[in-house]
């Protein structure tokens, strides 16, 4: 019998990675970066209407300086970095609770977006990217003639 030696963070590691590859996103298998490639990673809300699709992300902190986003074959890539607060050295902190470093979000995007259109708003630590689809994907409706 041999004894092996478990690593709690490679267990967590493994199973952020399978999740990422199970969940996906609503863009059809995202292709998105591992929950650990830096210090924190931005809370992001996507969605669609019949014209558009929507990214929302959260970055409390940050302003549109910190933040860069960039779009090459598909995968639409939003990267920055919050960096710590002077640490004071007459303070004892209790707790440290809020996140700081790098982080970089990737997400394929369908081809079916108007890449030229592609519009970034950045507004109370909120960075609100709209992708508008192209006028051959939107939905149409067709009228059934009855004879």
């Amino acid at each position: 019998m041999t004894l092996v030696r478990r690593d709690p963070a490679n267990d967590l590691l493994g199973i952020a990675e399978e999740m990422n590859r199970l969940v996906g996103n609503v863009f059809g298998g995202a292709r998105e970066t591992s929950l650990f490639k830096g210090s924190w990673m931005p809370s992001v809300d996507i969605s669609e209407d019949n014209d558009n699709f929507y990214i929302h992300a959260e970055l409390p902190g940050l302003s549109k300086d910190d933040v860069h986003i960039n779009y090459e074959e598909g995968v639409l890539t939003l990267k920055g970095e919050k960096k710590t607060e002077t640490e004071e050295k007459d303070k004892n902190y209790h707790r440290v609770e809020r996140s700081y470093g790098a982080f970089e979000r990737s997400f394929r995007v369908p081809s079916r977006i108007d890449v030229d259109k592609i519009n970034a708003r950045f507004e109370n630590g909120v960075l609100s990217i709209t992708l508008p689809k192209l006028e051959e994907a939107k939905p149409k409706e067709i009228k059934v003639s009855i004879k």
